[in-house]
């Protein structure tokens, strides 16, 4: 059968990969070449065309309409290093991997996979493309109940890697390579070798719609993550809303000045009787029971009458003791109290059904860290947000739905490789 006129070229022309066709670029051919693309059910070698041109460079088009185009490794095994290293190392990871999986990989390659999906993860949470998939109006607990939305933030520590061990590490990896090709630098090293990290969390009272992310960075930096937050998640709209955290004064403020919404900001019961346990072992000593009875009474009248009589009854003790340093202890506490009044109401946030724990936040602070404290590890701060913000991808409950955008983004139908 005799094809019409035109019909290579028309055909050549559907098939030629879309991205391609554009006006006025010239593309060469530069041949057939082979990858081997490593999927969760094996590794996969394709050989496909290479097109160039100088402002473009070198293009792989069947890459991306295979869904090849983010490297060597399917979203399915990106997905399953992210799941083995979220809770060991990365060598122990790789080695599940082969033995449980059937996938041969390196632990440096683990590494390299694991911090690039945890960069992806927290570019979107700053962009704010990836927030929480709730707002609200989903946090009621019945019919005829109020909208309620608790908020807190800490900060917590992280091990990172100094400049001075740097040098050290530059040095040893300098008498090793010696006459071989330069590899790529090293981050710079942390000035101390532990650094505070920030972390905010939102939730309901019920826990069933929680949201938490973790970065590094100063305190406004976090705030200004704080409001984006509360943005995505109408914050305002919600008929109760209250902030419960301890009494760090950079928490306090940020709150007040990106949250002026709020109804309360309640200082963690818990918080507050550590502070209390200190000042009554330092008067009455450690274990005594004049020590347990006078913190019960403390902590009793702060919970039934508020932060005045309590401060009443500490200085009445004060100006009884001798000692300078059971004083001052006592100075401390009622230096503590003093300056957090609006967050000691007790009784009426009791009253008014709020919770004056923050145990949510106190849990996303381990959840979120658990990874980075390991025993003797050590971070770049870079890629510590990074392991971080996977972490609180998977707290969150957004982990099916973050593969699951991974696999939209293929040209192809998405499927799980």
């Amino acid at each position: 059968m005799r094809r019409p006129s035109g019909y290579a070229n028309s055909r050549a022309s559907r098939l030629f990969p879309p991205q391609l066709q554009e006006p006025g670029a010239r593309w060469e051919n530069k041949g057939r070449r082979s990858i081997q693309y490593l999927t969760v059910n094996g590794p996969v070698e394709v050989t496909r065309t290479v097109y160039w041109n100088r402002q473009r460079g070198s293009v792989t088009p069947a890459d991306q309409w295979l869904g090849m185009s983010e490297g060597r490794y399917s979203v399915g095994v990106r997905e399953l290093c992210c799941r083995e290293a979220a809770d060991s190392d990365f060598r122990t990871a790789a080695e599940d991997l082969a033995c449980v999986g059937q996938i041969p990989i390196s632990h440096e390659t683990v590494r390299q996979i694991v911090e690039g999906e945890g960069r992806r993860a927290l570019g979107q949470q700053k962009s704010g493309e990836r927030g929480p998939d709730w707002t609200a109006a989903d946090c009621r607990s019945g019919p005829q109940e109020p909208t309620c939305i608790i908020t807190g933030a800490d900060g917590v520590m992280v091990p990172l890697v100094t400049e001075a061990e740097k040098c050290q590490r530059r040095k040893g990896r300098s008498r090793r390579r010696k006459g071989r090709p330069r590899r790529r630098r090293m981050h710079r090293g942390s000035d101390l070798p532990y650094k505070e990290f920030k972390i905010t969390a939102f939730y309901d009272p019920s826990q069933e719609h929680q949201y938490a992310l973790g970065i590094s960075g100063s305190p406004q930096k976090l705030g200004q993550l704080i409001r984006q937050i509360a943005r995505q998640l109408h914050l305002d709209e919600a008929q109760i809303k209250y902030c419960v955290s301890d009494g760090a004064l950079w928490i306090r403020g940020q709150y007040r000045i990106q949250l002026p919404m709020l109804d309360a900001h309640i200082l963690d019961y818990y918080h507050l009787r550590d502070q209390v346990i200190a000042a009554s072992q330092a008067v009455y000593g450690q274990g005594t029971a004049e020590s347990q009875q006078w913190r019960k009474a403390i902590c009793g009248c702060l919970l039934e009458q508020g932060p005045e009589p309590a401060l009443v009854r500490i200085g009445a003790l004060r100006k009884t003791l001798r000692s300078a340093g059971k004083r001052k202890a006592l100075e401390t506490l009622s230096k503590f109290i003093s300056t957090r009044k609006e967050m000691l109401q007790y009784p009426e946030f009791r009253a008014a059904g709020y919770e004056i724990g923050s145990g949510p936040t106190e849990a996303f602070c381990k959840t979120l860290t658990s990874r980075l404290k390991g025993q003797g590890m050590r971070w770049d701060k870079p890629n510590a947000e990074a392991i971080m913000a996977l972490a609180s991808v998977r707290s969150s409950g957004q982990w099916d739905s973050y593969w699951d955008q991974q696999r939209q983004t293929l040209v192809c139908p998405p499927h799980k490789m």
